[in-house]
């Protein structure tokens, strides 16, 4: 078992280089297509998936996807197009303005198992949907779809009363909203991508011509604005609506899709990035990936030379600088849903780190960068990124979702219920656990390549080639590979992982040696019967903060490996979160058994810890990252680092409810609202709300006896007058007097008693002229004084 040591959350391991400079990345598509050539992967109707973690995954998401009604998923739908609703409407967000994107992505999901399994059942019901849109588009008449909703005078109306204003040049933005509603746009993309999906998967005709009304509605508007109107609209997330338009021009061939795709680049994000420029900070995460996915896209389908910088290189210049600089040991990124500064995570550890859509498209975005350019350093990536997040995402018993992963120690996963959720990681899950098998196998011209070693088949019908793998992946490190049928000799190309560094091979039970190129095993010459035995032996090694060499994460082969900190049922047992005290990270480690299960020994703290996976710890609280002490260090730190400690814990214990402002789900969760001014602000990490003159409320829990509001205002936000009132009665009038020696300021109130019978209050900023004071965070804390932080 080798140890060592890469710096670098992503860098290090996945062997990721810098391509920092304006036009460089466009220029590596080509250098580096010369060096590997292009790659395309196998349909994903020719894989099916072995006994393994992964095709129990499909199972569950499979019986998930048959227990959702899609009728009711429709209800909007019809109720919009003046068709009877043939089933009640779900809750969670189906229930609010972005009813309807589940839809979307069911139906993509369906096409996705019908593809992977064979199973008619979701090809059947794919194509009733398609027929389903297709009457609602006559009932429009102009081939419109949708189920968002949207508030006009005191009432929800059908959400198509935005895309209409938006064709009179009535154009209102922010960063979710369009003329008030929720990502409208964002949600059309959906439903069109699943057309596409089920046309592409289910041979669907009438979803085809789904897709090409939904094209052809949402284009009159996009056509009969100028382009600084198109820009305003793109400030709203947007998906990858631009995707769609490119990937209908590749089906139909139709130029007047390639022209909307084009105008539908979103410049203020996408220029700085194909002239090699990082300005993600403080920026939505998965609202910007999509429209990377969608330039690539462009790129694929009309290969021109300002493509290839524009869109390619802009592609590649994005991937190179989330990968590197804004994602998580586990391949995830964002905290909050928001990029931060570059290279800047040592801070950013929550318990709403890596949004699992984000992975989602991430993916997705690596898929079309290895087609390019058959890099393997994509496919370490998308290894580490598919087994480390996504396969923790859903729960192999019940094949429900989470939304974020948290990396801050101490967290469980939360996860969505069956039909009272259907947030976007809902929709994105139902995709990602339809398709795993869609990136195990590629070819090369003639030659197949392995990406992936999942258990799983292929049969290559063009070729009359037919191969079987067989693997104890991600648990042990050895292959079997064999080549069932083949007409004629079969070249192989096998992906030798960066974490691998000495793997050995068999043909047909004898040792065997093998060209590696671009990190690639070459067998030639195969033959039908040939069995190949690869062994990838994995060792465990670590992997440190790029902003704090002292924040460690260990990893086994391809595996983030978590401390056990008990079931996400029951409270914490520790009161701080772990440490390692330790000559060197790896010292006294040790392996228990042939598991990928190791124990840190005596040298954490408050405790000996037990490693293991972190993906399948489904229901258990964990910690990822380890702060590393020296003996001489920890005899310093300790007795102020268990204070501090105590004190968060004792603090966060007390804590009945809290709503971070700024952030989307949050404020939607605590019935947000206010006047048009209080807009969002961004401070590095943090988001917040400005108190400007007017108001903004929201919805706090409370419960029997003492209880304080906790306010976190910007630290030097200070001598200024607003008002704070609880459920309509004054509570002070504040001017946060004092200069100012922190960035974040905490101030606690008491509540009066009388304020506390009922379950919740409403608590509201109010100002009678702007007074440009942020407010971060607001928490309703049992008990005495809350402690600052």
């Amino acid at each position: 078992m080798s140890s060592f040591s890469r710096r670098g959350v992503l860098a290090g391991m996945t062997g990721l280089t810098t391509m920092a400079s304006a036009g460089l990345a466009a220029e590596e598509v080509g250098q580096l297509a010369a060096a590997n050539g292009p790659a395309k992967p196998f349909p994903l109707s020719q894989v099916r998936l072995r006994p393994s973690i992964f095709l129990d995954s499909v199972e569950t998401n499979k019986r998930y996807l048959l227990s959702l009604d899609p009728d009711r998923l429709l209800h909007n739908f019809h109720l919009f197009a003046g068709i009877a609703p043939k089933g009640a409407k779900y809750g969670g967000w189906e229930a609010q303005g972005i009813a309807g994107h589940s839809l979307g992505h069911y139906q993509s999901a369906l096409s996705l198992v019908f593809a992977q399994t064979g199973d008619s059942r979701f090809r059947d019901r794919s194509l009733a949907i398609s027929r389903e849109l297709a009457a609602v588009q006559a009932g429009h008449g102009d081939g419109y779809a949708g189920a968002t909703t949207v508030d006009r005078d005191g009432k929800t109306v059908d959400g198509k009363a935005v895309f209409e204003e938006l064709r009179r040049g009535d154009i209102r933005t922010s960063g979710f909203g369009l003329n008030d509603g929720w990502v409208p746009i964002y949600t059309y993309h959906k439903v069109f991508a699943g057309a596409l999906d089920s046309h592409l998967h289910c041979q669907d005709s009438v979803a085809l011509d789904v897709a090409i009304g939904l094209a052809d509605y949402l284009g009159t508007i996009i056509e009969g604005l100028s382009d600084d109107q198109v820009q305003q609209i793109l400030v709203a997330e947007h998906g990858g609506i631009n995707e769609s338009y490119a990937e209908l021009y590749a089906r139909t061939g139709n130029a007047r899709w390639l022209k909307i795709a084009e105008r539908l680049r979103h410049r203020a994000v996408l220029d700085p990035l194909a002239q090699g420029r990082d300005e993600l900070n403080g920026k939505h995460a998965n609202t910007q990936i999509p429209k990377l996915i969608g330039l690539a896209r462009l790129y694929e389908v009309a290969p021109s030379e300002q493509h290839r910088h524009d869109s390619a290189g802009a592609a590649m210049f994005f991937w190179d600088t989330v990968t590197r600089d804004h994602s998580y040991v586990i391949g995830g990124n964002s905290n909050y849903e928001h990029f931060g500064e570059p290279r800047k995570l040592a801070g950013r550890l929550g318990q709403q780190t890596c949004e699992a859509c984000n992975s989602y498209n991430m993916l997705k975005l690596s898929r079309h960068l290895y087609g390019w350019t058959g890099d393997a350093r994509y496919f370490d990536f998308y290894e580490r990124a598919h087994l480390n997040h996504i396969m923790s995402q859903q729960h192999p018993a019940t094949g429900m979702y989470s939304y974020f992963t948290p990396l801050a120690s101490g967290f469980g996963r939360v996860r969505s219920t069956p039909d009272n959720s259907f947030w976007c990681c809902v929709g994105s899950g139902m995709e990602s656990h339809s398709k795993h098998g869609d990136s195990i196998w590629w070819h090369r011209d003639d030659r197949v390549l392995v990406n992936l070693y999942y258990p799983s088949s292929l049969d290559w019908t063009e070729k009359g080639v037919q191969i079987e793998m067989d693997t104890g992946f991600p648990f042990k490190d050895r292959v079997r590979i064999h080549l069932v049928k083949a007409n004629a000799a079969v070249d192989l190309g096998l992906r030798v992982p960066l974490w691998c560094a000495a793997p050995r091979i068999r043909i047909n039970g004898k040792p065997a040696r093998a060209k590696i190129a671009n990190r690639y095993l070459m067998l030639d010459q195969l033959a039908a019967g040939d069995v190949i035995d690869l062994t990838l032996p994995m060792g465990l090694h670590h992997q440190t903060m790029p902003d704090d060499d002292r924040i460690l994460a260990y990893l086994y082969g391809p595996m983030v490996l978590a401390a056990d900190l008990g079931p996400s049922d029951k409270p914490r047992d520790q009161y701080f979160d772990p440490v390692v005290v330790s000559g060197s990270a790896k010292d006294g480690v040790r392996q228990v058994g042939g598991e990928p299960v190791f124990a840190l020994g005596g040298q954490s703290r408050p405790k000996e810890l037990m490693l293991k996976p972190f993906f399948n710890q489904h229901d258990n609280r964990t910690a990822v990252y380890f702060r590393h002490f020296t003996p001489t260090q920890w005899t310093a730190a300790e007795a102020g680092y268990l204070a501090n400690a105590r004190e968060q814990a004792e603090a966060l214990a007390r804590t009945i409810d809290t709503i971070r402002l700024g952030e989307m789900q949050p404020e939607r969760d605590h019935a947000f609202s206010g006047t048009p001014n209080t807009g969002t602000v961004e401070h590095l990490a943090e988001r917040g709300r400005v108190v400007m003159k007017g108001f903004f409320q929201f919805k706090l829990a409370i419960r029997p006896g003492p209880v304080e509001l906790r306010v976190v205002y910007a630290g030097p936000d200070r001598h200024r007058d607003f008002a704070i009132l609880v459920n309509g009665e004054p509570l002070v009038r504040e001017r946060l007097a004092g200069e100012p020696t922190v960035q974040r300021n905490i101030v606690s109130y008491p509540l009066p008693d009388h304020l506390l019978s009922g379950r919740d209050i409403t608590v509201r900023f109010e100002a009678n002229s702007d007074q440009w004071v942020t407010v971060y965070e607001c928490r309703t804390v049992a008990g005495g004084k809350a402690p600052s932080t």
